[in-house]
């Protein structure tokens, strides 16, 4: 894998855990999500990684509101735009596959189950398998989450059953520091880089919590790309909370700026990514 020239920062906004009541902050109207879309591009993310909610501010999987935000997104920037398959510990598998209906530009597809925190995120192989179909018929864009060394393992099953996603590059991201996953160490994260298999042309890393800036370190350091936000971690630092995800997106391009590894823009993320050109806003 050649070492990248720049750094594809992805924003996870919102994610499926945190409540809107204990969080204001949090962005979970269309309206909120925009605005976050809007200035976490211009601090320097090409891509943006969503859960939805609902009007009560719940985690929620409904076409209208996937679609809503997919159409609005293309419509104000010029983000590569990642819909969760995930949804939340909660959501049947068969109302995840359908978030595809929606037509993302990329879809995360966890590659197996994993304990998450007191509860089970549950993707049985079959799942995961139908979801890569999937996806490669529709021309989305997966983007691989590895929580556990297994989670490698599962990918280059997916791999050699499947042959390569759409658009022909395979982008993975390491979610580390998740209760249950690996932990949020330089170590573990380069002993899973370590087993990639050869088809990996791109990786990215997410340290939860306090495995925040490690992570980050230790990834732009390996050659590998950020995902950020408040899905992730809502502490920018000790007793200092986040009070908006273009807050994390700065600190993320800075740091790359500082490595000489600068933020990649959304076009130069597309070619990364193999996209389709869907429409989206020129930038």
């Amino acid at each position: 894998m050649p070492s990248p020239a720049g750094t594809l920062i992805t924003v996870a906004p919102t994610g499926a855990e945190l409540s809107k009541a204990g969080f204001p902050q949090l962005p979970t109207t269309l309206e909120e999500l925009v605005e976050t879309a809007v200035s976490c591009e211009a601090a320097g993310a090409s891509m943006i990684h969503l859960h939805l909610r609902d009007a009560s501010h719940q985690p929620t999987l409904d076409q209208g509101f996937l679609r809503a935000a997919v159409q609005a997104l293309r419509e104000q920037t010029s983000l590569v735009v990642q819909l969760s398959t995930g949804g939340s510990v909660h959501d049947p598998l068969e109302q995840r596959l359908t978030v595809l209906d929606a037509k993302p530009d990329s879809c995360s597809l966890t590659c197996g189950t994993t304990n998450f925190g007191a509860d089970v995120f549950l993707n049985p192989y079959g799942f995961m398998s139908d979801l890569y179909r999937q996806a490669q018929e529709r021309e989305v864009v997966p983007e691989f989450e590895l929580f556990d060394l297994g989670h490698v393992a599962s990918l280059a099953r997916l791999l050699d059953a499947h042959g390569l996603p759409y658009g022909g590059k395979v982008h993975v991201d390491f979610v580390t520091g998740v209760p249950g996953g690996m932990p949020g160490t330089p170590a573990a994260l380069l002993a899973a880089v370590a087993m990639l298999p050869t088809e990996v042309t791109s990786w990215s890393a997410t340290g939860i919590g306090r495995a925040h800036l490690p992570i980050a370190a230790a990834a732009l350091a390996s050659g590998g790309h950020l995902r950020v936000g408040m899905e992730d971690n809502i502490v920018f630092a000790r007793g200092v909370p986040v009070t908006h995800n273009r807050e994390l997106v700065a600190r993320a391009a800075h740091l790359a700026e500082v490595m000489q590894r600068p933020a990649l823009s959304t076009e130069e993320a597309r070619t990364l990514l193999g996209v389709k050109d869907r429409g989206h806003r020129r930038s």
